[in-house]
């Protein structure tokens, strides 16, 4: 049973591997690490996902979560239809994908999510108005305070603003904690509307009771163990990215 793969060009990253028929499979180790954030949401009945790739997120959570309403959200119809045409991604009553920018749609958010996962790219990095102030501060607003927001960014060795986009969440958020990817650029933020300390044993035995109940086929709170930072300390480094100032005259 073969991999698929989802470049946006010949070359590109790898924006999704996907085992065809097999939803439970997670190849890239970024959304092993990214479910992490299952650890600090109760039982998520509402999920958002913005960024489809070839659906690997959204069919997992499906799969585990079968009672729960999951939105996914991606700018591309062209994403859209590859999603499903070749990866085995499938609407129903309960999962939707929405053809949209990711920013707009959070914008118009009436009822709040349980868990957002925040995994749009363009061909090599996050949308600049998906990394602002003012985004965050949308986000935060679509999440339930118990919620979690999961935010997926390449790390500071292939991304310029890292410091800058951590800096950001940490000015929009309340707790922010950084888990790094083994074997690839990524790291994975897990940003909470509210105060939560935990360290990293809490994290990967809270992380370890969800695959164990939930029957994943790997075990969550390893995902904890590699890089865990709590993000308290401001790092100069970083500057808080807000949105371009409106045009004068417009």
């Amino acid at each position: 049973n073969r991999m698929r793969t989802l470049r946006f060009e010949k070359g590109g990253a790898q924006q999704s591997v996907v085992k065809p028929g097999d939803p439970d499979h997670l190849e890239l180790p970024y959304a092993k690490v990214a479910f992490t954030g299952l650890a600090l949401s109760e039982e998520p009945r509402r999920v958002l996902v913005v960024g489809l790739g070839g659906g690997s997120l959204p069919m997992f959570m499906r799969t585990h979560y079968p009672n729960a309403t999951i939105d996914v959200v991606d700018i591309d119809p062209g994403v859209v239809f590859v999603a499903k045409e070749f990866f085995g991604f499938k609407e129903d009553e309960r999962m939707r994908a929405h053809v949209d920018d990711g920013r707009q749609f959070i914008e118009r958010v009436q009822q709040p999510y349980d868990m957002i996962f925040l995994d749009a790219f363009g061909g090599d990095s996050v949308p600049a108005h998906l990394t602002t102030q003012q985004f965050l501060q949308a986000v935060r607003r679509a999440v339930k305070p118990d919620g979690v927001v999961v935010g997926n960014v390449w790390g500071r060795y292939s991304n310029r603003l890292y410091d800058s986009m951590v800096r950001t969440y940490q000015e929009v958020f309340d707790e922010l904690f950084i888990l790094e990817v083994r074997g690839a650029g990524n790291m994975i933020l897990l940003a909470l509307p509210r105060k939560q300390a935990v360290d990293r044993d809490e994290l990967a035995q809270l992380a370890r009771r969800v695959s164990a109940a939930k029957r994943f086929r790997f075990d969550l709170g390893e995902q904890v163990m590699v890089g865990f930072l709590h993000a308290r300390v401001r790092d100069p480094a970083g500057r808080v990215l807000r949105d371009p100032a409106p045009a004068l005259g417009k």
